[in-house]
């Protein structure tokens, strides 16, 4: 890892150098399945813990909810 490299509001995330190498083998295709199989994985992980927080909400209200914080509240 660079040891420039800073955590702070500006920068959520370092990528690892050796991550960064396997990635940018990858071509764009594949780098854009990762992310929408990665954003999948998140939905699916946030609707099971509503779902077990919340088990009186209905479908509807579970999508509702999941969207809005995938959106950062703009849907």
């Amino acid at each position: 890892m660079d040891s420039k490299a800073r955590l702070d509001r500006g920068q959520i995330e370092i990528l690892d150098d050796a991550m960064a190498r396997v990635l940018s083998r990858k071509t764009p295709a594949e780098r854009i399945s990762i992310g929408f199989n990665m954003w999948i994985s998140a939905r699916n992980m946030l609707m099971t813990h509503l779902r077990k927080s919340h088990p009186e909400w209905d479908d509807k209200l579970l999508e509702k909810e999941v969207a809005r914080r995938l959106s950062h509240g703009t849907v």
